[in-house]
């Protein structure tokens, strides 16, 4: 059935763009622009099982679409001018923000090099355990685990579980399965579990979250240009609505300092980790706004406005799916055809 969906998505998608109804229907959608949202940028992977394969794009795929959006007529912009689109009257143009989440190595080694050929603004959106090598990246380990094993077992409510995992498509049901149980849990108990699976298996949890991520060096280097904006997103990046309020607000603060102390700048923009409604509530949307933060990004899909009527604390973004390689569907996806239409009122979150 998930196949079947996504084949009629993708058909009414090109039907939207080869038939002039996207170009049409964004004078309408389109809004005053869109944030695009990505994490991985890294050469095409050839494995079987690859959960995470969404949230990866080539940097061949990057160039091409920063070409198409400059033949489009896009106006690429850093995320202080997103904000100030949001609250001006339209322009011209639209625009487009590229951000990206979780600190990866490969936007330094693989995207970088192409977004500064094309001299376009970006913000990246940084963890700030990650670089000091304190962060745990348990969804790259669980991937790595279920990969190589045929079987694992562990404790799921003071009860042993065990997953035959032979097959891709095992592999695929169990890992899907244990993120979602994942991320029901309290960082210590996630931290627990996680830990506890891979000394069962024999997975370097601190090597490989080191490893996938950039260190101080490489974001004093990006920092030293002026197209890149740092964000923050929290110090651990932990689902935000499994902590109590005062601990939220104290991983949304920290890692708002951390990254000031280490870059010298004020940290205006913020992402909540993971980002879409199950991560966070409307109190951390509250608390966004009381750090003093310009903008706070979700993953909850829709246009930006233009004239106030989008809430900069609940900002939507476009998750862009690194399956899909088609620039139709990225032009289809920008024009808001198929995304949450503005409303003609100020909206708030919640």
């Amino acid at each position: 059935m998930a196949s079947d969906v996504g084949f009629l998505k993708r058909a009414q998608m090109e039907l939207a763009y080869f038939s002039g109804y996207a170009r049409l229907k964004q004078r309408g959608s389109g809004g005053a622009g869109v944030v695009l949202r990505f994490e991985r940028v890294r050469a095409r992977q050839q494995r079987r099982f690859q959960p995470l394969k969404a949230s990866e794009i080539t940097p061949q795929f990057l160039d091409r679409m920063i070409r198409a959006l400059k033949r489009w007529k896009y106006d690429i912009v850093s995320m202080d001018e997103v904000c100030r689109r949001a609250v001006t009257l339209p322009t011209a143009n639209r625009f487009v923000a590229l951000t990206f989440d979780g600190g990866y190595k490969d936007v330094m080694t693989a995207a970088y090099p192409v977004l500064a050929k094309h001299a376009v603004p970006f913000t990246i959106y940084l963890p700030t355990a990650f670089p000091d090598g304190l962060g745990e990246a348990w969804w790259l380990a669980l991937e790595e685990m279920i990969a190589r094993e045929n079987r694992i077992s562990l404790v799921i409510d003071r009860k042993e579980r065990h997953f035959a995992i032979r097959g891709t498509s095992e592999k695929y049901q169990a890992f899907e399965f244990l993120v979602s149980w994942m991320r029901t849990l309290s960082p210590p108990d996630l931290s627990f579990a996680i830990n506890d699976l891979c000394k069962r298996y024999s997975v370097d949890l601190a090597g490989l979250s080191r490893g996938a991520s950039m260190d101080w060096d490489d974001l004093t280097m990006l920092a030293a240009d002026p197209n890149v904006t740092i964000g923050s997103a929290t110090v651990n990046y932990p689902v935000l609505s499994n902590l109590k309020d005062a601990d939220a607000q104290r991983e949304m603060a920290m890692g708002k300092a951390v990254a000031e102390a280490a870059f010298h700048r004020t940290i205006k923009h913020f992402a909540y980790p993971f980002g879409d409604p199950g991560a966070f509530r409307p109190a951390h949307v509250a608390m966004a706004q009381e750090l003093g933060l310009a903008s706070a990004a979700t993953v909850l899909p829709g246009v930006v406005a233009s004239k106030g009527y989008t809430n900069l604390h609940a900002l939507p973004r476009v998750a862009w799916d690194g399956r899909r390689r088609s620039l139709r569907m990225m032009r289809v996806m920008l024009s808001g055809a198929f995304l949450p239409q503005v409303k003609a009122k100020r909206t708030n979150w919640g």
